[in-house]
């Protein structure tokens, strides 16, 4: 095992404490790609080297430092890859490092019995696709014919779903800044299993980053949006933008989109997060001209809106639909 998939278990409204997390973890290995809002991946390889442990026995040793110095416990995930790394985490608990080893045999039979969805990437749409046709295991896709699944999801897509339901990850850890990110989360009193109270929520952090982005006159290219649950477990999406923007229908509208293509039934949701990603200065940013005048109009209304923010308080103006609301 040489990469650790490590979620840290931050208390609401503490993602701010994410870069020195991750500023710990690059102190075993400069190979870190962050996962907003609470988790990492390292690459150990050349760590594993140099201190001379193995990938656990630096777990354990990046658990007690985070505990230590931070005061935040974490759960890790260990494999021969980013996506089983990723898969073992969702397995984890706290205190014990979940293992992938690297051999074919094991991989294939830890991935045998887990639902096509447990694969990263593999959305509600396709496993819903490939469940209706009885391929609703790892196991079964992976022993099921390349024209099959090309068939049913395409070709390029097929391809790889085959070759990781088979435990071939491509993937590589990715270094990666995240200040180049804003947050904006929004926790729920108690378990939330209303929908209507989702989108107020999403509603609101997509106003709060709309405002933020504009106010450091940036634009972001993708915004990713992760759903916590009740069991402490998550889920995460990202979408690219059509267009790099800080307008916050736009943000809204995305925002929205990722929500509904999760595919909800009576969630019992606990916090709602949206990060703006890949930030550009605002001014390098190309924007479609349209000849709608309505589109012109939010837009004026919105810089409006901004410098009454700036001069009374966030809270002084807001979008109809948060009226009353303490989202």
């Amino acid at each position: 095992m040489t990469i650790l998939c490590v979620r840290f278990q931050l208390p609401p409204t503490s993602e701010a404490d994410l870069p020195h997390l991750l500023g710990m973890l690059e102190e075993f290995t400069p190979v870190v790609q962050a996962l907003p809002p609470d988790g990492a991946l390292a690459d150990l390889r050349g760590a594993e080297r140099y201190f001379g442990r193995d990938a656990v026995e630096l777990a354990s040793v990046i658990r007690v430092r985070s505990l230590a110095l931070h005061g935040v416990d974490c759960v890790i995930g260990a494999g021969p890859g980013p996506m089983l790394a990723r898969m073992a985490l969702d397995d984890a608990a706290p205190g014990v490092t979940r293992t992938v080893p690297g051999e074919p045999d094991a991989i294939a039979e830890f991935l045998a019995d887990k639902p096509v969805a447990a694969l990263p990437g593999v959305g509600t749409a396709t496993a819903r696709t490939l469940g209706d046709y009885g391929l609703d295991t790892l196991g079964r896709v992976a022993a099921a014919p390349l024209s099959t699944l090309q068939r049913l999801i395409g070709a390029k897509a097929g391809r790889e779903l085959r070759e990781k339901a088979n435990g071939i990850d491509r993937g590589r850890v990715v270094p990666n800044a995240v200040s180049r990110s804003l947050a904006a989360e929004r926790p729920f009193g108690r378990d939330e299993l209303d929908p209507d109270r989702h989108r107020r929520a999403l509603l609101s952090a997509a106003e709060e980053l709309g405002a933020r982005l504009r106010a450091l006159e940036k634009v972001c290219r993708t915004l990713t949006l992760t759903v916590r649950y009740a069991d402490r477990s998550a889920t995460t999406r990202s979408r690219t933008l059509t267009e790099p923007t800080a307008h916050s229908p736009a943000l809204t509208r995305t925002a929205y989109g990722l929500y509904e293509a999760l595919g909800l039934q009576r969630a019992r949701v606990r916090a709602i997060a949206l990060r703006a990603e890949g930030l550009d200065p605002a001014d390098q940013a190309s924007h479609q001209l349209t000849f709608d005048p309505v589109d012109e109009k939010v837009r004026r209304i919105e810089e409006v809106a901004d410098r009454a923010r700036a001069k009374f308080g966030p809270r002084a103006v807001m979008p109809g639909g948060l009226g009353g609301a303490a989202a």
